[in-house]
């Protein structure tokens, strides 16, 4: 768990911290070469992978005690799997416009750290899918997928393993500043989806289908304007 979660801990630390020494504004999409998209696309992809390194160890080690994957639920998706997925995302959007309605007063505030309007072109949609991607699978096997099994295999009850999960699941995403209540909602129906259902691929759909969603709608918006 510390070689997963130290590092997205560390970044998201440092972020929070420039934001609030400088007023700077989070970064969607990384900028490597300025005035060439397509390279920047290309080594954005790149400099993302390592967000997963931790995966293959995660269900090497699981393995190692009997879990395979097909145990945590990662075979194919189910006819009732993908219905699932898409409502945990929906679910989890209509929570955060509620959030973000009661936030509205605070929103140009330092203690909120939030994106400025993207202007990239429609291409950009590959990146921000495939981070998505990487993102869906290395959280969600990490975080329910190994977390919550070993912590039952400690004894530990579901209550304290769900709220251990959800906690480490918001501590690396604090660069939001306050508006991390924002992730509460969506890491509550996921973390409790695997922990009833023990079928990973919902949340790993659940979670691409939610920051995929984000990402297009900012892309799209970025080329229209």
């Amino acid at each position: 768990m510390i070689a997963g979660l130290f590092p997205w801990i560390v970044s998201a630390v440092v972020i929070i911290g420039a934001h609030v020494a400088t007023g700077k504004q989070l970064s969607q999409l990384p900028t490597y070469t300025p005035g060439q998209p397509v390279l920047n696309t290309i080594l954005g992809l790149l400099s993302y992978m390592p967000v997963a390194a931790v995966v293959p160890l995660a269900l090497l080690l699981l393995a190692r005690t009997g879990q395979r994957p097909a145990d945590l639920g990662l075979t194919k998706v189910g006819p009732l799997d993908l219905p699932v997925a898409i409502g945990i995302a929906a679910a989890a959007f209509g929570c955060e416009l509620v959030l973000a309605i009661v936030l509205a007063p605070i929103d140009h505030s330092r203690l909120v750290n939030t994106a400025g309007t993207l202007h990239v072109p429609t291409y950009y949609l590959i990146f921000g899918i495939s981070q998505s991607l990487f993102t869906a699978v290395a959280e969600e096997v990490i975080v329910n997928g190994y977390l919550i099994t070993r912590l039952d295999q400690l004894g530990w009850s579901p209550a304290k393993a769900f709220w251990l999960s959800l906690a480490l699941r918001t501590s690396y995403h604090v660069y939001y500043g306050i508006a991390v209540i924002f992730t509460v909602p969506f890491g509550w129906l996921v973390t409790r989806s695997f922990q009833k259902h023990r079928k990973l691929a919902r949340p790993i759909l659940a979670h691409f289908l939610f920051d995929a969603s984000t990402f297009t709608i900012a892309i799209l918006l970025a080329g229209h304007h």
